[in-house]
Parts: structure tokens; C-alpha cells; sequence
């Protein structure tokens, strides 16, 4: 089967190829998808370049950690899915797999495919989905009636983030360039905040939780706009976790989504119902995955970027 792979660590141009590799062996509870689209992320190149993963590489490495296909075949152990349904998945972190033309994923992490989307569009969906999901329901317990911020409403996180947010009956403020102000209001932001024109902290009051996709100086600044007990979680490094916390009176925490096909369901079932919508800048082949992680690894993205395996 054709394939997106490294066999050493190193720059994206210099290390990724797409090549013919073996299909992928099918374990008792495991489920073979056709993978007919794979969204494309920053842990993607994060990946290539060897951070994820200390030491060398001892085999070849197929990339990709979400898809949307149609199940190919099923372990003897599988009771939840058959030859022919429609699926996507978050696959397993530690064994990626997605930029292939099959991957076997073990059945807990799969869910039935929402029918209102296509595959690109379902592909774009299990990581951030899972991401925002988690952040705000398991790290901070988001309840209707409170005001959380969320910083880059426009990538691929806080996009599904304002609408989870919406959704939990938050009010919701977010962060965006210029040219993210029409999507964050579609995505239904009660309040947004163009970085560049306005310091978020002078203008936003205060808040409940801040979910941080950035970082560096923009995590910094977000202490200051919480309510006591408060509380900030970030999908990116919190330097001297515990500093922060006695000096600001919040909760903080720093975390690495995992994957889980039940929380998958029932982020189906915000798509069926309208709530959540994937947001989809640009579709890339398989043979142009080189591409397709540079300009992830670009950043200032205004959606997911999808590589479509099977079309």
C-alpha cells in the first residue's frame, strides 16, 4: 500500500517520502480502515522532526494520527463494527499509521462517521474535536453561564473549541487575526479580539477559564484576566506549573489529548445536530504530503488541512 513515511528524524523536505510499505496486520479487536482522508497536524511535523519520540527511529514510520474511511475488515474480536461502515478515527499516538491507504486501529478508538460530512471534512475532526473536548469538559469542567476564552479561534483547535463552548452554554470570547473575524463569529464567539489591534487583557475582563493554543507571551498575559479560582489549560508547554499557580489563586494545567472513540460519538452527534462544523482550509493528495505538512508547519491557518488518500 502507498504511504507517508520517515525512516530517520529530521526536516520535512529532507526526510518524508511517499512509498509503497506493507498493509498493516488486523488484530482481534482491532478495525482495518480504508482511509480515504487524514487530517493533517502540527504534531505531524512535530513528529518528523523527532520530538515526540526520544532516539532514532529503529523502522519505518507511517505518519498521520486521525482518518476517515470505510472499514475494510474487522478482528475476530470486533462486535461494534462491520465490512462497509463508514468510520473515522483519532488513531493510536504512539503508533500513528493515518497517511496510509489503510490503518488498523483498535475499536475503542473508532466511531461511525457523522453522514452529513464528507470524509475530508470528517478527517479534520477527531484530534482538535478530542482536544477542545477534553479541555473543557475534563481539564477545567466548563459549565453553562461561565465565560472562557479561547486563544486562536481560527486554527484547528479553537475553532472546535468556540463551538464545544457554545455548546457547554459558555459565553465565549476568542483571539483572531483580521482575517479570522468573519469565521470566529460563524463559529458563534460572543466576543472577538483582534491580537493585533487590541491587547486581549485591557479589553476582555475577567474570566473563567482561558484555553491557551499559543503560548509564550500570550499564556503569560492570560493569568492576569481569570477570576480567582479560575482556571487556564493549555495544549502547549506551561513553564513552572506550579509558580503560576499559587501566584495567580487558579487551577493550571498543561495536557496531551488521548484518544477515545465513545468521546468521539458523541462529538458526532454535535455534528448531526448542527453544533459542531468542521472547518477545512486546504486538501492536499497523498503524494503531495510534503506539501501538505509545510504548510501546517507554516502556521496562521484558518481551518484543518486534510490529505485526501482515496478519493
Amino acid at each position: 500500500m502507498k504511504a507517508a513515511v520517515i525512516n530517520k528524524y529530521g526536516r520535512v523536505a529532507d526526510v518524508v517520502t511517499v512509498a509503497e510499505v506493507p498493509a498493516p496486520e488486523v488484530g482481534s479487536q482491532d478495525v482495518l480502515i480504508e482511509v480515504r482522508a487524514a487530517g493533517v497536524n502540527p504534531i505531524d511535523h512535530l513528529t518528523v522532526k523527532g520530538f515526540m519520540q526520544p532516539g532514532e527511529l529503529s523502522q519505518t514510520r507511517i505518519l498521520g494520527n486521525e482518518v476517515a474511511g470505510v472499514v475494510a475488515a474487522v478482528g475476530d474480536g470486533v462486535t461494534a463494527f462491520a465490512v462497509g461502515d463508514e468510520v473515522f478515527s483519532r488513531v493510536d499516538p504512539r503508533v500513528g499509521g493515518g497517511f496510509a491507504e489503510f490503518v488498523a486501529v483498535h475499536e475503542s478508538l473508532v466511531a461511525a462517521k457523522p453522514a452529513r460530512l464528507s470524509f475530508e471534512e470528517a478527517a479534520s475532526l477527531p484530534l482538535v474535536a478530542l482536544t477542545a473536548w477534553q479541555a473543557l469538559t475534563e481539564q477545567t469542567q466548563l459549565r453553562a453561564g461561565q465565560r472562557v476564552l479561547i486563544h486562536g479561534g481560527t486554527g484547528g483547535v479553537g475553532a472546535a473549541a468556540i463551538q464545544i463552548a457554545k455548546h457547554l452554554g459558555a459565553e465565549v470570547v476568542t483571539t483572531v487575526g483580521a482575517d479570522g473575524v468573519e469565521q470566529a463569529r460563524r463559529l458563534g464567539a460572543d466576543r472577538i479580539v483582534e491580537y493585533r489591534k487590541e491587547k486581549f487583557e485591557e479589553v476582555v475582563g475577567a474570566v473563567d477559564v482561558v484555553l491557551d493554543t499559543v503560548g509564550g507571551d500570550t499564556q503569560a498575559r492570560s493569568f492576569g484576566v481569570l477570576k480567582p479560582g479560575g482556571a487556564l489549560v493549555s495544549i502547549v508547554l506551561v513553564p513552572d506549573i506550579e509558580a503560576q499557580r499559587e501566584r495567580w489563586g487558579v487551577a493550571v494545567s498543561a495536557f496531551f489529548m488521548h484518544p477515545d472513540g465513545a468521546q468521539l460519538t458523541e462529538l458526532a452527534g454535535l455534528v448531526e445536530s448542527g453544533e459542531l462544523k468542521p472547518v477545512v482550509q486546504q486538501v492536499f493528495p497523498l503524494d503531495q504530503a510534503v506539501a501538505a505538512l509545510l504548510a501546517v508547519e507554516g502556521g496562521r491557518a484558518r481551518g484543518k488541512t486534510v490529505l485526501s488518500v482515496r478519493p
